[in-house]
């Protein structure tokens, strides 16, 4: 049975990143986030298929999502040595290219563990996405089979809904009115 982690803390974590140049490379922790919502994502590999529409659409939505206070950050099991490679690939040759936020690394594994997105007898990571608020708490957690990718339009409804800090009827959108308890 999937854990479910709504409602929860989020599980802490510390990994090493390329930054958003795509050239260095960094630490991230859960708490760099405190006060701020972060759509924290997943994804199998580097060098795929379906990864990088992800994260390229994501990347060009950036400022959306910082107009909402909100930071992103993906990770993959994938050395930052391979995400530094890939962000400095062109996009006609099979890479990313420049991209809005960093890529962490979470070679050991652990990280994908402990949100429940590892396949461990892959060795990669499903698509999770997870929304935590400012407190470090999860708000909203997807799980994606590997060859579908997701919404980012559907990420910023979710997330925008979840700051509009009432009940959300199916289809909200901003500016629709909240349902009265």
């Amino acid at each position: 049975m999937a854990e479910r982690f709504v409602g929860k803390q989020a599980p802490d974590f510390t990994m090493d990143t390329v930054l958003r140049d795509g050239q260095n490379f960094g630490k991230v922790s859960l708490s760099d986030y405190r006060g701020k919502w972060l759509v924290f994502f997943f994804y199998p590999l580097d060098f795929t298929f379906v990864c990088p529409t992800e994260i390229v659409a994501l990347s060009d939505a950036v400022e959306q999502f910082a107009d909402l206070d909100t930071e992103v950050l993906g990770v993959s099991v994938d050395s930052v040595h391979s995400h530094r490679a890939w962000i400095n690939t062109s996009k006609d040759a099979g890479g990313l290219g420049k991209i809005e936020f960093p890529l962490a690394s979470d070679i050991t594994k652990k990280v994908s563990s402990d949100y429940g997105v590892l396949l461990e007898d892959e060795g990669v990571a499903l698509r999770g996405l997870f929304i935590i608020d400012p407190e470090g708490v999860v708000k909203y957690q997807v799980v994606n089979h590997n060859d579908v990718g997701r919404s980012v339009d559907e990420t910023l409804r979710i997330l925008q809904a979840l700051q509009a800090g009432g009940l959300c009827a199916a289809n909200w959108k901003p500016g629709d009115k909240l349902l009265q308890a």
